[in-house]
């Protein structure tokens, strides 16, 4: 569905961010699976509830982030 957005643009741009923000967390050394991005419609209920229980899996296994461990 990239391109495919009542806002014409919206998902093409939003997933150019979400690459250059995964791109920012390697630098700094944090995983960039900490960030995602997926297209669907509003209709795709099951769906969401899926990526959500899927990504909300995916960061508590990441676990905290390391940096700010460091400063405490």
């Amino acid at each position: 569905m990239p391109g495919d957005c009542h806002y014409l643009e919206g998902n093409v741009k939003a997933k150019r961010r979400v690459e250059h923000i995964r791109n920012l967390l390697t630098q700094i050394g944090l995983e960039p699976d900490r960030v995602c991005m997926f297209n669907m419609s509003a209709a795709m209920a099951n769906e969401f509830v899926a990526y959500s229980e899927k990504i909300i899996a995916q960061v508590k296994a990441l676990g905290p982030n390391p940096l700010r461990m460091e400063n405490k």
